[in-house]
């Protein structure tokens, strides 16, 4: 089963209505330094009636406070305060490296996934195919493909061990 994830920053109804179960839905707003608990819990009741699983992105103690699916810690984020929460079994955390060093950080801040990106996306942390797959080998986390990722170019994955993908582009 392939897993989508799609990075949001406003709520959007349209945008979550295209979206199939297997598409699971991430918060991250960082033009904004507040939490709007509200907002979110109206994202995470509205994607829960769609049967889509929501995460938030850089604030693991206000995901696991406000009961949802998961939290996506950012290649910026080094901290590893989290692994002294508790959280139910089913929590989910994924997060992104753009290389080997920032791996081994989330693995040691035990991420279920990493993102490694950017895939096909030329900026300042572009990868491309070959040294995506060289990453990807050495871990053991599962290994999401970020960064660029459209409808044209979505059957390049093929050539990676990699089923996961995640984006902005390709879902809007």
């Amino acid at each position: 089963m392939v897993n989508k994830y799609y990075f949001i920053n406003k709520f959007d109804t349209n945008n979550i209505n295209n979206q199939d179960k297997q598409t699971v839905i991430i918060y991250r707003n960082y033009s904004s330094n507040i939490k709007n608990e509200d907002l979110i819990l109206k994202i995470k009741n509205y994607c829960k009636k769609k049967r889509i699983k929501f995460y938030l992105s850089n604030n693991i103690k206000l995901a696991i406070k406000l009961n949802l699916d998961g939290a996506y810690i950012p290649s910026f984020n080094k901290n590893t305060n989290h692994l002294a929460y508790s959280y139910k079994k089913n929590f989910n955390l994924i997060g992104s490296a753009h290389n080997l060093r920032e791996i081994r950080i989330k693995e040691k801040q035990r991420v279920r996934k990493i993102f490694l990106s950017s895939l096909f996306k030329k900026n300042k942390n572009f990868l491309g195919i070959n040294k995506f797959k060289i990453l990807s080998n050495l871990t053991r986390k599962n290994v999401v493909a970020l960064g660029g990722i459209s409808k044209n170019n979505l059957k390049k994955l093929n050539f990676l061990d990699c089923l996961d993908f995640a984006g902005i582009s390709y879902f809007e």
